[in-house]
């Protein structure tokens, strides 16, 4: 019956992680397929960034700063609704 194993490549010797239920002298056939390395959280986002999935952050200077007068207004009108939660208040912004 077919099964699929893990091994680790050690001094030109193939070495199964975990026992086999394999007779003395018994005859295989092996079918070697390697793992890639895993890749870090940079590379992860530029492939999901080029295959559309989602969209880069903008870059900190690409973001307009608030100035303080627009800051204060929207501290005044979160104020002002105490029963509304935080995301409520967004969503109505958005339109």
């Amino acid at each position: 019956m077919p099964e699929i194993i893990t091994a680790v490549y050690e001094n030109g010797v193939l070495r199964p992680l975990n026992p086999l239920s394999l007779q003395e002298h018994q005859t295989v056939q092996i079918q070697v397929l390697t793992e890639e390395p895993a890749m870090d959280a940079e590379q992860i986002i530029q492939s999901l960034v080029a295959a559309g999935l989602v969209s880069s952050p903008p870059r900190q200077e690409d973001v307009e700063p608030v100035s303080e007068e627009a800051w204060r207004e929207l501290t005044q009108r979160l104020e002002a609704s105490p029963g509304k939660p935080l995301s409520e208040i967004i969503i109505e912004e958005r339109g």
